[in-house]
């Protein structure tokens, strides 16, 4: 049976231990949480937004920083019926007894497909801009972006944030970003490059691609100056409200089984194919 932690005996425990830590903390009469009474300071005083930023940087967010901070985690919450959203309904109709679980299994599926591109973008933009002279007017700016994108083009690799899979002609969330971004002053070097990249891509691709809305986002997040290796961490923070919200409709209007039955009722059995391949016959000699 579980014990109330007063009941625990304290001198079982080595005094000299030490585990610092400015975020929260209980006592047997409060709890403080960043410095300030959670009860009395933070409680119906900080909104949720405001306080993942502020537990993030351990600053408090000026109010343009949390209206950009929570534009994206709009932007990220939920994109319909993304692998993430079909596989939390599905596992929820495989164990309704694991709520933990069906959430657990729609994050898992964060990567470098969906989701996942919000970091990449951050980490992408900012080792470019690491160590360069910052160009002061467009003309720099894509100058530096046709760089990037003719560097990473020779090299094979994709620029990450470029391309949509549904959003062809253009993500809606990413002119919106930009112009909060201006708005409140906080449009910096990395959202700068990204748009450049936008601008001048065509020139080396041969085609124009979109930027999508989960690379505008890892932009915004880096000119926030929040910590890059976090970056997909605020990305599943905004896709659990929207599993939530996929759990919440599957609770009301259930599809989680006819997309199981679409798929279990229509399978057809094949040949094996085994794995590796068969290597190809040697050409006839000359």
């Amino acid at each position: 049976m579980a014990r109330d932690v007063n009941e625990y005996p304290t001198a079982q425990y080595p005094t000299a231990a030490q585990y610092p830590t400015a975020l929260g903390a209980s006592s047997r009469d409060a709890i403080t949480l960043l410095g300030h009474d959670l009860a009395r300071d933070v409680m119906g005083e900080v909104g949720f937004g405001e306080l993942a930023f502020w537990l993030a940087t351990q600053r408090r967010p000026e109010p343009g920083e949390v209206r950009v901070f929570e534009a994206v985690l709009a932007a990220l919450a939920d994109h319909g019926f993304t692998p993430t959203a079909i596989v939390t309904r599905l596992t929820y109709l495989s164990a309704p007894d694991s709520i933990q679980g069906a959430l657990a299994a729609g994050l898992l599926g964060t990567g470098s497909r969906f989701l996942g591109v919000t970091e990449d973008t951050g980490r992408f933009l900012h080792d470019v801009l690491a160590g360069v002279q910052l160009p002061t007017d467009d003309a720099g700016w894509d100058a530096l972006a046709l760089q990037t994108v003719t560097a990473q083009r020779a090299a094979g690799r994709f620029v990450p944030g470029l391309g949509h899979h549904v959003h062809k002609d253009g993500d809606p969330r990413t002119p919106r970003l930009m112009q909060i971004a201006r708005e409140e002053g906080l449009f910096g070097p990395h959202l700068a490059l990204f748009a450049a990249i936008g601008r001048v891509h065509p020139q080396v691709l041969g085609k124009t691609l979109p930027l999508n809305g989960a690379g505008v986002c890892g932009a915004a997040l880096a000119d926030l100056g929040l910590p890059l290796p976090l970056l997909r961490g605020f990305a599943l923070l905004a896709r659990t409200a929207g599993l939530i919200g996929q759990l919440a409709e599957e609770l009301r209007h259930p599809v989680a089984n006819e997309i199981f039955l679409s798929v279990d009722l229509h399978n057809r059995s094949v040949a094996p194919d085994p794995w590796p391949p068969d290597p190809e016959p040697p050409a006839p000699e000359a």
